[in-house]
């Protein structure tokens, strides 16, 4: 039998708002689990992500990091890597920088009291999606006409499909279709299919929501940080926006209402950041043999 320590998070909460941000999990040592046990783990909390610590393995980062959906391995994620910086922090009894290894690389993240920064995996990478507009559009049951911009797949950490509209309304009235979603959607290099439809409400505001699909079904995000970042990673692509703050509502749609906030810079550099607020912490005691 092993005991677990595990911290539970909401990750892109709102102030004064109990129960909104994007929950997870961190383990607090997850050194010795196959990667199977830590798959089976994150099945068994069944949260958007969880996250496992690891031994740092280098001088210059503070901890290593595994992050698992229930249904696979992430290479780097934004809620979970802001959530582990956290735990991170208040086991080593403060500090405002936290350098986590991850398979994307070393991802830093800086802290300002409760609201936490990262910087983005990776330089900004796009790619034009091969499905056509109307196609897209389609998947995730809009008509083309909502489309703002060239869908594109952008990669800052993780490969995603950034899906522009012209509107909130187009992005609260986005309805995925299951089979063109694992069609039109599908990145072979995530193993998984996704969209992230978002909206640019003003200047400095957008709403967006994060479909993807999972055993046949669609599933939707209440916070998505990687997706974030790829969307500041859109506008470096297709220069709507060589610098800009901007702060990103989702989550409505199920119920945990969350804010992020988008920093892009001069130099096309990404960063996110939340609000953390701790909400529990307990041990699982597990067979795992």
């Amino acid at each position: 039998m092993r005991e677990l320590a595990f911290r539970l998070l909401n990750v892109f909460a709102i102030e004064g708002r109990p129960f909104s941000g994007n929950a997870l999990c961190v383990f607090e040592d997850g050194d010795g689990l196959s990667t199977d046990q830590l798959q089976a783990l994150a099945l068994q909390l069944n949260l958007a992500e969880t996250t496992f610590l690891l031994p740092a393995g280098a001088p210059h980062v503070d901890a290593r990091v595994r992050i698992f959906t229930p249904t696979i391995e992430m290479p780097f994620a934004g809620h979970p890597t802001l959530g582990t910086a956290f735990v991170v922090r208040e086991r080593r009894g403060g500090g405002d920088r936290v350098v986590l290894a991850m398979r994307a690389g070393d991802v830093e993240v800086t802290a300002d009291g409760d609201l936490f920064t990262l910087r983005a995996a990776r330089p900004a990478r796009a790619r034009p999606a091969t499905a056509s507009r109307a196609e897209i559009a389609s998947m995730v049951g809009l008509d083309e006409a909502a489309l703002a911009g060239d869908p594109l797949w952008v990669d800052t950490g993780v490969e995603q499909l950034i899906v522009p509209v012209a509107t909130a309304d187009d992005v609260r009235r986005a309805l995925p279709v299951p089979a063109r979603l694992d069609r039109f959607g599908f990145c072979e290099a995530a193993g998984e299919s996704m969209a992230y439809v978002v909206a640019r409400t003003a200047e400095d505001a957008a709403e967006a929501r994060f479909f993807s699909c999972a055993r046949g079904a669609v599933v939707e995000d209440a916070a998505t940080g990687s997706a974030c970042a790829t969307l500041g990673g859109w506008l470096v692509a297709t220069g709507a926006s060589r610098s800009a703050a901007i702060r990103v509502r989702q989550g409505d749609a199920v119920g945990r209402p969350s804010l992020l906030r988008l920093e892009v810079s001069e130099a096309g550099e990404v960063r996110v950041g939340g609000l953390v607020v701790p909400v529990g912490r307990g041990t699982l005691a597990m067979r795992l043999d």
